[in-house]
């Protein structure tokens, strides 16, 4: 029996885009025969699932090195929230390199925000999360240092690869924010949980995802930034575990069970 996952990406209300770089929901109805991939990714995410059953719960997802790939989980939807660069500590009460590779319930954090959001959430109805949240986030401005969170979103859209335009390197990008890479690297390792060289590394290999079907091989190198597509195969193997034609035809790693997500 085949299921077939249903994407959708929502609007972001103006409230919450300070917090939230995007709203999506996945929703799955029976088993799958189709291995279910976790991208590598920057962000931390919110999740908020609602199983077969019924059952709700909340579970944060840290930053992710590297691609896996799972037996599909058995769930009605889930709500996810990419929480923005520097964001995760006010939010949550942790430092985001506290939550690289990592999955669990939002309450097993003992900080007293996460704590908090926790409570807010548990007896929502799917609907009624984002509203909910739109109302009753905080300022993010009295909650972070404002120069430090401005560096940091400055830097992570200059290391972020885009149509037509790609980062430099990361020593170029320092200068061009006045701080050191010392600094650049604390910000990031604090409000990200990455390295700028990590953060650049994943978001280059995202848009080669993204890309992929309209644009050749060789392009597409040159179009992500990559010295040439051998570099692009060697980066995307590293990151995806198997390189770009095997992914892009379905010869995938063999799927984990979706228990091994707890802990990365």
């Amino acid at each position: 029996m085949t299921n077939t996952f249903s994407r959708q990406i929502l609007p972001t209300p103006e409230a919450l885009r300070p917090w939230v770089t995007g709203i999506g929901s996945v929703s799955v109805g029976t088993e799958s025969t189709e291995p279910y991939v976790r991208l590598p990714d920057t962000a931390t995410t919110i999740v908020f699932r609602v199983g077969e059953n019924g059952r709700r719960s909340t579970l944060v997802v840290g930053p992710r090195t590297r691609a896996s790939y799972h037996h599909a989980e058995r769930f009605a939807s889930c709500l996810e929230m990419r929480l923005a660069p520097g964001t995760t500590r006010p939010l949550l009460g942790v430092p985001a390199v506290d939550l690289v590779g990592r999955m669990m319930p939002l309450d097993e954090l003992t900080a007293a925000p996460a704590r908090r959001l926790a409570r807010a959430l548990r007896d929502l109805e799917p609907e009624e999360v984002v509203p909910h949240l739109a109302r009753s986030f905080p300022d993010l401005s009295a909650a972070t240092d404002r120069s430090r969170a401005a560096v940091l979103a400055a830097g992570a859209e200059a290391l972020s690869t885009r149509s037509g335009r790609v980062p430099g390197p990361v020593r170029e990008v320092a200068r061009e924010l006045a701080v050191s890479e010392r600094q650049l690297r604390n910000l990031f390792t604090e409000g990200v949980g990455l390295s700028p060289k990590h953060y650049a590394r994943i978001n280059r290999v995202r848009a080669v995802l993204a890309q992929a079907d309209d644009v050749p091989w060789a392009q597409l190198a040159a179009a992500t930034g990559y010295y040439d597509q051998s570099h692009m195969t060697s980066d995307f193997r590293t990151l995806m575990g198997v390189p770009p034609r095997s992914f892009f035809t379905g010869r995938l790693p063999d799927a984990l069970p979706c228990q091994a997500l707890r802990h990365g």
